[in-house]
């Protein structure tokens, strides 16, 4: 096990469920934790096994040369971070902001800290909290590289692999933001491919292999689409787009037959109606991307 000076010590602020999986890592890399959050309670287990609890968050940011925080969001964060004692005791110190949020935020609480003297690096976690300490974790960032550089031995005791993705401080959480909105609509059709099944009297594990059939199915076409997009091809020799919108029409006639809300899919369909009005019918369907993306010309 490595040995840690004074300045490879750290402080986690935020507690959730994430927050302690960090700090529980950090704890058995043998660093010197201190913790803070803030509905007390939650760092019992923590403290037992060698944590230092602190009784204010200035108090904890004092303690270390690093900080990490990892709360809700970047309200919470900032209620934080942005109290007069606490931006004090970090000045000159580094904090990692593992909170999710927007690029935007991200990049507002950069020109925050370095107006205060904070040194600031953005972050994401992109696996959950069981990843936390094993090869399986995923972490990215960004900021100034060689911020990250020197608090990476520190880092790199969470486990996983860890990427700095540029010094554009928002640019981690535009990747997280992206992979995020994956997952989430992901999940979202799967919930609702489920209510249907439920509705034609399918249960949930009958679907089940043929909904992990199409998930297979989806990795070799990420690659394939990805092309696409930034090659502007959104070639539709195999399905094109006007297909995709007959069979998303299906759906919708089903699942509203059944009294299901087909928000979802009905959205998904006027996306494609767009893009078959604008004369793309016989492109693919990352032909989306680039109509949504007209909005921002």
């Amino acid at each position: 096990m490595p040995t840690f000076d004074h300045e490879s010590a750290v402080t986690v602020l935020g507690l959730g469920p994430m927050g302690r999986a960090l700090a529980g890592a950090f704890l058995d890399a043998g660093l010197r934790v201190t913790v803070w959050n803030r509905t007390p309670g939650r760092d019992g287990e923590l403290v037992g096994r060698g944590a230092t609890a602190a009784a204010s968050p200035a108090e904890a940011v004092a303690a270390s040369a690093l900080t990490v925080v990892c709360v809700v969001n970047y309200d919470a964060a900032d209620a934080v971070l942005r109290q007069d004692a606490v931006t004090d005791a970090l000045k000159g110190r580094t904090v990692v902001n593992l909170t999710a949020d927007t690029p935007a935020r991200a990049r507002d609480t950069a020109a925050w800290a370095d107006t205060h003297g904070i040194r600031y690096l953005d972050g994401a976690i992109m696996t959950p909290t069981t990843a936390i300490g094993t090869p399986e974790g995923v972490f990215i960032y960004s900021g100034p590289a060689e911020l990250y550089g020197e608090h990476r031995p520190v880092l790199d005791t969470l486990g996983g692999v860890h990427t700095h993705l540029g010094e554009d401080v928002g640019r981690a959480a535009g990747y997280d933001i992206a992979l995020l909105d994956i997952f989430w609509t992901a999940m979202s059709g799967y919930a609702h491919a489920l209510a249907i099944a439920r509705a034609e009297g399918i249960t949930a594990r009958e679907l089940l292999p043929f909904a992990q059939g199409i998930g297979a199915i989806l990795p070799p076409l990420f690659e394939e689409f990805a092309g696409d997009a930034d090659d502007g091809t959104y070639s539709g020799e195999l399905n094109p787009i006007t297909s995709g919108a007959s069979s998303m029409a299906h759906i919708v006639e089903a699942s509203e037959s059944h009294g299901i809300d087909a928000g979802v899919m009905r959205a998904a369909e006027g996306m494609a109606r767009r893009v078959i009005g604008l004369g793309h019918g016989a492109d693919g369907v990352t032909r989306v991307t680039e109509v949504l993306g007209r909005a921002r010309r």
